[in-house]
C-alpha cells in the first residue's frame, strides 16, 4: 500500500475552502496532525513554486518539509511534490456538493514499504489535518 485517501464535507463554497489553503498564514495555522505547528520559509503558491517550511511538533522537535506546487487549479485543484523524504505526492480536490464542498485528499507515497510501516501515523495524521481544516473554516 502507498496511497492513503480522506475525503470530508464542509458547508463551505469550494473558493472557501480554497482560499484557507492559498493564504499562508491560514494554511500554517491547520497544516498537519492535532498539537502541530508551522513556520513557513518560502510559499510560493503558483505551478512550479516552492514551499518550504517546518513542521513543529508539540515536543518542538522540527521537521523539515520541501515541496514544489506542480499545479494549481483555483477553488479546484492542488497537487503538490513532496521533494524531501519520504516523497510522495499530494492532490486536494474541492469538489461542489450541494451548498458546500467534498474535499478529497490523496497522498501517494513512492516508497511502499515506508507507506505501509507508518500507515499507523499516516492514516490518523491526515484525518486530523482534515479536522484542522473544517476548524479554520469554522466548525470547530
Amino acid at each position: 500500500m502507498d496511497t492513503f485517501q480522506n475525503s470530508r464535507y464542509f458547508p463551505h463554497s469550494p473558493p472557501t475552502v480554497f482560499a484557507a489553503i492559498q493564504a499562508p498564514e491560514r494554511l500554517a495555522r491547520w497544516w498537519g496532525p492535532k498539537g502541530f505547528t508551522n513556520a513557513f520559509e518560502v510559499f510560493e503558491f503558483r505551478a512550479g513554486g516552492r514551499w518550504v517550511f517546518d513542521m513543529v511538533g508539540p515536543d518542538g522537535s522540527r521537521y523539515a518539509n520541501e515541496s514544489v506546487f506542480l499545479s494549481i487549479e483555483k477553488n479546484r485543484q492542488v497537487l503538490i511534490d513532496h521533494t524531501c523524504a519520504p516523497l510522495f505526492k499530494l492532490t486536494i480536490t474541492l469538489d461542489p456538493e450541494g451548498d458546500g464542498t467534498r474535499v478529497h485528499w490523496l497522498q501517494v507515497f513512492e516508497d511502499a514499504a515506508f507507506a505501509q510501516a507508518m500507515k499507523h501515523i499516516l492514516e490518523p495524521a491526515n484525518a486530523q489535518n482534515l479536522d484542522r481544516l473544517g476548524a479554520e473554516l469554522g466548525l470547530a
